[in-house]
């Protein structure tokens, strides 16, 4: 699975990846991005638990490592992409586990979670992700700080790690501070604010748009 700014970041990123490829949650579900055609000459292998346009092997990666070897015939990867799956899972400790198995040293990976997301449920939505978490399932790869970063449903629209997390700053010389708006749209929070119009949105300072932490790295040696 994925979205349009899941694309962009492989777009973006396309010299690190190098084949074979393994897509984790490949599955065309009709309005998701199809990365297999960004890479032609390179091996692919899309996995999914369920079969579908896409899916190469139907494979759970929360089963026994031995049993994922065999049904991918004990292939390693250069690069795995893993995007917007890990929230879906039920023990996404034991899947980090089985990716990086599955990862070549020195192997590239890119990991996209939720940190603000409405449910959706494929068949289950069970998790949120900070990007310390995500480190956590993956002690043996470091990440990227650089290329690492947050998105929100809107294409194109990015940032690096940060305290606010995309959160919509309500204090005026913050947001101007920060640049998440201009003088105009300054003066018409600080109207809101004082007329005390819509209190719920102007004066509720955890309001969040929807976020995803995106990030890459690379699996160190032992």
């Amino acid at each position: 699975m994925g979205d349009i700014n899941q694309l962009m970041i492989v777009q973006r990123n396309a010299k690190l990846v190098r084949g074979p490829i393994l897509e984790i949650g490949s599955k065309d579900y009709g309005s998701t991005p199809d990365f297999r055609t960004l890479f032609p000459g390179s091996t692919y292998v899309g996995v999914d638990m369920a079969e579908g346009k896409g899916v190469d092997v139907v494979l759970d990666l929360t089963d026994e490592f031995g049993v994922l070897d065999a049904r991918l015939g004990g292939m390693r990867f250069r690069t795995i992409i893993c995007f917007s799956v890990l929230e879906h899972c039920r023990n996404p400790f034991k899947m980090g586990e089985s990716i990086t198995a599955l990862l070549e040293e020195a192997g590239t990976l890119f990991v996209s979670v939720p940190f603000a997301w409405q449910i959706h449920a494929y068949p289950s939505d069970y998790w949120r992700f900070t990007p310390e978490g995500v480190k956590i399932l993956f002690p043996a790869v470091k990440f990227d700080a650089m290329r690492s970063c947050m998105s929100t449903s809107l294409p194109g629209e990015f940032k690096p790690f940060d305290d606010s997390m995309f959160r919509a700053e309500l204090s005026v010389s913050t947001a101007l501070r920060q640049g998440q708006y201009g003088f105009l749209r300054s003066l018409l929070v600080r109207s809101m604010r004082r007329l005390r119009l819509l209190p719920f949105i102007f004066d509720y300072q955890y309001l969040h748009p929807p976020v995803m932490i995106n990030m890459i790295g690379q699996k160190c040696g032992p």
